[in-house]
């Protein structure tokens, strides 16, 4: 299967494309290298492009079965300090990039949330039970994410 592994070189996205390059997948990695780094990428085609760009997108989906996406901004300090930072690259960049997985043939999506939706929580370990209530602009884009992808 081929996969396309937005923020795959990342932390957590490059560690996801080792594991299905191990297990035998064709991985593509989809980094702005605005976080990422090149060298995490190696081994993998990397095409260097923002989400946003819907033509690079729509041609990196091209023979893709499935997307990973891990190309987020995610640090909860720096989404206090630029909350417009966080809704324009997780929100409004991600509808772009759904919108060219829409588009294509690819029909797995993977998206890459995280505890940061639950707020504070009430007890440890958190469940996904658990209320969703983010406390921060970070938490909030990627709670948002969740619930396009659930309607």
């Amino acid at each position: 299967m081929r996969v396309l592994v937005t923020g795959g070189a990342g932390y957590v996205g490059s560690h996801a494309a080792r594991e299905l390059a191990a297990a035998g997948h064709d991985v593509v990695i989809y980094d702005s290298l605005v976080t990422g780094h090149r060298g995490l990428a190696a081994g993998h085609r990397l095409i260097v492009g923002d989400i946003a760009q819907r033509d690079l997108v729509r041609r990196a989906l091209e023979g893709v079965d499935a997307v990973m996406h891990f190309a987020a901004s995610a640090y909860v300090g720096e989404s206090m300090a630029n909350p417009r930072k966080y809704f324009r690259n997780n929100v409004e960049s991600a509808l772009c990039l759904l919108d060219a997985v829409l588009e294509s043939k690819a029909r797995m999506f993977i998206f890459s949330s995280s505890c940061a939706t639950y707020g504070i929580p009430a007890s440890l370990p958190i469940e996904e039970s658990f209320a969703t209530e983010p406390v921060n602009p970070y938490g909030h884009t990627k709670l948002f994410m969740e619930r396009v992808l659930g309607a």
